[in-house]
């Protein structure tokens, strides 16, 4: 599928099935902490990374909100605009807890994306593997790690 980029690629097959199935303009799989594992119909870095950084924070901010009222943090947040609407779901996995952020167009809803984000999570659930024991990250090794995964998202 077109635009899909992944530094794990473990996700490629659940989200290129989950785009098909929802028709989803933009998606991206992240961590908590906004580091982006997996990204489709994004065309530049910057906006990849705006995105995410924009996602983490309002999951981080919603599930404050959520802690303030006694709650679990919420499960999947929605926006519907004139032309775009976005879903933001956090969820665990093998890998601990990720993000999901949708952007979707008018001719998709609310309810056909959040039905095929269950199935997003359970794909991703059973094509992650287990995950293997890492060592501290260094300064030294930061700068290689992060060139790695910028070429792996972008195709440089």
């Amino acid at each position: 599928m077109r635009n899909t980029r992944a530094v794990e690629a473990w996700t490629i097959g659940p989200l290129e099935h989950f785009v098909g199935q929802a028709g989803a303009r933009l998606v991206l799989i992240m961590t908590p902490a906004g580091q982006v594992m997996a990204q489709y119909g994004f065309a530049r870095a910057v906006d990849v990374m705006t995105a995410a950084a924009l996602g983490a924070g309002i999951v981080a901010s919603s599930s404050e909100i959520a802690s303030m009222l006694g709650q679990p943090p919420f499960a999947a947040l929605g926006h519907r605009g004139t032309h775009h609407g976005i879903v933001l779901s956090s969820f665990d996995s093998p890998r601990g807890r990720l993000l999901v952020l949708v952007v979707y167009g008018v001719e998709t809803s609310l309810g056909l994306v959040q039905l095929f984000l269950g199935t997003l999570v359970d794909d991703l659930a059973a094509a992650c593997p287990v995950p293997e024991s890492r060592g501290p990250v260094l300064a030294v090794n930061f700068e290689n790690e992060l060139n790695r995964s910028l070429d792996a998202l972008f195709g440089q």
